[in-house]
């Protein structure tokens, strides 16, 4: 199954407000260290139901926010959660991003990055697209260290990337961006029962939970352009 056709399935079942409400424990804390200027350019690659580029909008005035995702029903849905003429959403490919060169000031990513077909390839285009000074903020939760997101490609007809974080920080260097930094943003929302109600449906034991939402969290590789 192609990423489209995965994602216009989320879409259509309504999987995409799921996600951004699972998302946004630990991308409201990501998005609040991006250095948006009012009035800069943003993309959104992999947007979803485009929250992070509205947060944006919001909350640190952004100019002209674009959200792109491979899912023609993912798009469409965003669309219909603004009136913003400002955010704008197009179906793209992360291995040919319809952006000109030195077009765009910031690009942000949330479980996303790691269903690209040539990851390489994604980075040398963010590089491309990047203006001067310009950041990448490239948000996963299933990497490497994260032992317990491993099993999450058995539940998805895509190809994943797995990434252990030297690897990010090695192919963010390779497509000519700086490694700005790189993070655990820990999920403190998410509550974590009691030693005595365990195991739980999903979980053996207290402390695996406590090490995938407190420790691992989400992964954070800030890049910037040159």
């Amino acid at each position: 199954m192609s990423v489209r056709e995965e994602f216009d399935e989320w879409a259509t079942s309504g999987r995409d407000r799921g996600m951004e409400e699972r998302h946004w424990h630990t991308a409201k804390h990501a998005l609040a260290r991006m250095p948006v200027e009012p009035g800069d350019t943003v993309l959104d690659l992999g947007c979803g139901s485009g929250y992070a580029g509205r947060a944006l909008r919001d909350n640190k005035d952004a100019g002209r926010v674009y959200g792109l995702d491979g899912s023609p029903e993912m798009a469409r849905n965003a669309a219909g959660y603004t009136d913003d003429p400002e955010v704008g959403y197009v179906v793209g490919d992360f291995d040919s991003l319809p952006f000109a060169d030195d077009s765009i000031d910031h690009v942000w990513s949330m479980e996303a990055f790691y269903y690209a077909a040539d990851p390489h390839n994604t980075l040398r285009e963010v590089a491309r697209i990047l203006r001067p000074g310009g950041t990448f903020y490239c948000a996963v939760n299933y990497y490497e260290e994260n032992v317990h997101s491993h099993e999450w490609q058995e539940n998805i007809a895509v190809e994943m990337t797995r990434w252990d974080r030297g690897q990010y920080r090695e192919a963010f260097r390779d497509a000519g961006l700086h490694v700005a930094e790189q993070d655990n943003i820990p999920d403190r929302e998410i509550t974590i029962p009691s030693e005595a109600e365990f195991p739980t449906e999903d979980w053996d034991t207290r402390e695996d939970m406590v090490e995938r939402y407190r420790e691992y969290g989400t992964l954070l590789t800030v890049g910037v352009a040159p």
